[in-house]
């Protein structure tokens, strides 16, 4: 188990996107506008969700690792703080998906 957090990750990130795009991946994928970021985003969770379909625990812990991290980038780009995704994680708790679902008006 590590001490380690989201919330320390997300201070990184923001260091890093301070920096010169030459000098930090995260400020040149910040650099490179919301699309690239996003890009980046997508290539890594299409590789956690293959090594999860291969059964490929070490390469779904790497890949898990690069889809938080380049979340958080995202995230930054966009001005959101982990803390607002936590409260709305937090507020779907109160009703499982499964009936919060069923409660929805058909369109």
């Amino acid at each position: 188990m590590t001490d380690f957090t989201l919330h320390e990750l997300e201070d990184i990130v923001s260091e890093r996107a301070k920096a010169p795009p030459a000098e930090s991946h995260t400020a040149k994928l910040l650099a490179g506008g919301p699309a690239k970021a996003a890009k980046k985003l997508g290539e890594e969770a299409v590789e956690a969700a293959i090594a999860a379909v291969q059964g490929d625990r070490a390469g779904l812990v790497s890949e898990s690792a690069d889809v938080l991290y380049h979340l958080l980038v995202v995230l930054n780009g966009a001005g959101i703080g982990l803390d607002e995704v936590l409260a709305e994680l937090q507020s779907r708790t109160a009703t499982s998906g499964i009936a919060e679902k069923a409660s929805r008006v058909p369109s």
